[in-house]
């Protein structure tokens, strides 16, 4: 079996504000790499992701959905969006979490002790899903017993000194991301964007 591969984000979110953060959005929904976001009426938050070669409909409670590649085309966001990054996840319980992601075919990277971008000290565990990371994190204040629930996205910029400069007041300020070498800047609740969204720089060739 081939490892699954992210192909598609459904968000409860306002696609006019994602245009205006920056992002090439319509009420259709957008591309970003190699993956569709498309856009739903709701209360702010990812509602399901499409993954390849998964049949479940749900993988520790994130609602899943079988998915296949977006139509080819190269999209440009005026903020310098390229690809996402990673999308955040949290659960109460990470050895769960990462048993139902590998028995569906997610390969576990990492996992280790660290800081997430609100400076919290949390194990984290790492995952491909195709060229995107989830980034699992384990949340104890969570209900024991509670589902894994998707929390954010984080997009790679081309130069986020230039997005921010785009983006204005819609942006928090350009800071050192926790990965060495990169900087990150989180939308401002004020941006509109219905859920945790981040912009990193890119990863430093090696």
């Amino acid at each position: 079996m081939s490892a699954p591969v992210l192909t598609a984000i459904r968000l409860a979110a306002d696609a006019a504000a994602w245009g205006r953060a920056g992002f090439s959005a319509g009420p259709e929904g957008m591309v970003v790499g190699h993956v569709a976001l498309t856009f739903a009426a709701g209360d702010g938050g990812i509602l399901d992701w499409a993954l390849t070669d998964v049949h479940s409909a749900g993988v520790d409670g994130l609602p899943t959905r079988l998915g296949s590649p977006p139509a080819p085309g190269h999209a440009v966001h005026e903020n310098g969006v390229t690809e996402i990054d990673h999308v955040v996840v949290a659960t109460p319980s990470l050895a769960r979490t990462r048993g139902c992601l590998e028995e569906a075919g997610i390969e576990c990277r990492r996992v280790h002790e660290g800081e997430t971008g609100t400076g919290q000290r949390r194990r984290l565990a790492f995952f491909r899903v195709g060229r995107p990371v989830l980034e699992v994190i384990e949340a104890p204040e969570l209900e024991t017993g509670a589902p894994a629930a998707f929390w954010g996205i984080t997009f790679t910029t081309a130069d986020i000194d230039q997005a921010a400069a785009v983006l204005g007041e819609r942006l928090g300020r350009v800071k050192e991301a926790v990965q060495p070498g990169r900087h990150i800047a989180t939308f401002r609740r004020n941006a509109g964007l219905g859920l945790p969204v981040a912009l990193i720089s890119p990863t430093l060739p090696r």
